[in-house]
């Protein structure tokens, strides 16, 4: 009987896991279950660089696929994924700031402040990174702020 009571929690709890992933990453910037355009996110802390990650060293974490350069920065990513995930779900962090708009990101123009990821709009001679520089204080706490209300908004 306790088996069975066993076997009953873990499959409400896998149920459980499963939901809440796909309602995380419904709000997350993926291509094809892809995060951050298939660049490495362990590459933008340890190389300061964006690299882009390959197909044999894929990692599944909460519904989002990253995309690793090296079998290395794949172990580094399993062993912590919530340091490496980008911020606001791999959405431009001024845009979020400004406009708690989602807006999509040239993974090379990045930004780690403080330990965390944050992506930006480069394209059309309109680089978000230069305005987030101008305001970053004021405009991380109104993403950080913004994001929150878009994750609850499920």
């Amino acid at each position: 009987m306790k088996k069975f009571i066993l076997v009953i929690l873990l499959g409400v709890f896998s149920l459980v896991s499963a939901q809440n992933a796909s309602e995380r990453v419904k709000h997350f910037n993926l291509e094809k279950g892809i995060a951050i355009s298939g660049y490495d996110p362990v590459a933008y802390f340890v190389a300061n660089q964006a690299i882009e990650g390959k197909d044999k060293f894929a990692t599944t974490y909460k519904g989002a696929t990253y995309l690793f350069f090296s079998e290395l920065n794949q172990q580094k990513f399993i062993k912590n994924p919530t340091k490496y995930e980008p911020q606001y779900g791999g959405w431009c962090a001024y845009a979020m700031g400004e406009e708690s708009k989602k807006v999509e990101v040239d993974p090379e123009t990045f930004k780690v402040i403080d330990g965390k990821l944050y992506l930006f709009y480069n394209a059309f001679f309109n680089n978000t990174l230069k305005s987030w520089n101008k305001d970053e204080n004021n405009l991380k706490a109104k993403a950080n702020n913004n994001w929150a209300k878009i994750l609850k908004s499920n």
